[in-house]
């Protein structure tokens, strides 16, 4: 297994690539933070820090105490380091100003401090996921300055927090996942330019939706699930963890497809995951990784942000089977 260390990474990659310095500097401050988020999370009941709060974030869902902790441990942990001009997290309403007293950088900072967090209190592997955007100069940060679409991200990734703890980035070249050597606590290189396999029989979506789907996506899975006699002539398993972390980091290990498509529950909501802090960051990854992640009529990566907390439709992991869904699509648009 490699010793390589993250500091020593990024010092190789940053040479290979001729990344910006505080680019680097920022990564390894996500990644401090990750490691504050993971030693809460292994605690549980015995740190005290299960459990929701009476209070709502600004998407209207139940605030849980380890999504809090974990918020502020991101904006602590990468306010003071001069990376960032300001930073904004699916638990805020509006971006987070850097205090006067510390200086500022060149990059903005999106975050899902805890994907999954319905899991927490079950003990499922939950993870925290982050984007890397370019401060517009000149002017005054707003909530508008980060609504620049996934294709300008500079870095982007995750960190799982299960059996093992990982963290998976790429900034632009590749996708490396590093472990955390609990003895050391440091993070080590163990996954090296990982790819996606372009084929897979195997899906994740939430089959209790079923009925609220729009027919292209019911028709997909219908033709998954007849097996080797139906229309795909193969067998499929589906697996399903509800934290989209997790769901990713399965396919980003062993291939797959993730979906949370529009369903008719609210025909208002264009989708139930949020652009900045999961759509975009795991899109990035996962055709850094050699797969496709589309919205059903486009690729995510192509979507032009309208707000801080926009939702959409979600379907992403090998590209074989994404462009497949896509079909389906384009088969009952016509």
């Amino acid at each position: 297994m490699s010793t390589q260390t993250l500091a020593q990474f990024l010092e190789q990659h940053q040479a290979q690539h001729q990344l910006d310095a505080q680019l680097i500097a920022l990564i390894q401050q996500i990644a401090a933070s990750c490691r504050r988020i993971h030693q809460a999370v292994r605690q549980g009941a015995l740190g005290g820090v299960l459990g929701s709060l009476e209070q709502q974030n600004v998407q209207g869902e139940t605030q849980k105490k380890l999504d809090v902790m974990a918020n502020d441990f991101m904006l602590e942990g990468n306010q003071q380091g001069g990376c960032v001009a300001a930073m904004a997290s699916e638990e805020m309403d509006h971006h987070y100003a850097i205090p006067a007293e510390y200086s500022k950088g060149p990059y903005l900072l999106l975050f899902d401090p805890l994907d999954g967090s319905s899991n927490i209190d079950v003990n499922v592997s939950v993870g925290t996921i982050f984007s890397v955007l370019k401060a517009p100069t000149g002017t005054e940060i707003t909530d508008d300055s980060f609504l620049q679409n996934g294709r300008q991200q500079h870095a982007a990734g995750y960190a799982i927090y299960g059996p093992q703890t990982m963290l998976l980035f790429s900034l632009g070249h590749g996708v490396f996942g590093f472990t955390l050597e609990p003895n050391r606590d440091e993070w080590l290189l163990t996954h090296v330019d990982i790819k996606i396999a372009p084929e897979t029989a195997e899906f994740a979506i939430n089959m209790s939706n079923f009925r609220h789907w729009d027919e292209a996506i019911r028709h997909y899975v219908k033709d998954c699930l007849a097996g080797t006699e139906g229309p795909r002539a193969k067998n499929f398993n589906m697996r399903w963890i509800a934290s989209m972390v997790a769901d990713v980091h399965r396919i980003m290990m062993r291939g797959g497809i993730f979906m949370y498509p529009w369903d008719k529950r609210d025909p208002s909501k264009p989708g139930k995951l949020r652009l900045m802090y999961e759509a975009n960051p795991m899109s990035f990854l996962v055709e850094q990784a050699g797969g496709k992640a589309i919205n059903a009529d486009k690729a995510i990566l192509d979507v032009d942000p309208q707000g801080l907390h926009q939702r959409l439709s979600v379907i992403l992991g090998s590209a074989q089977e994404v462009q497949t869904v896509a079909d389906y699509y384009q088969k009952h648009k016509q």
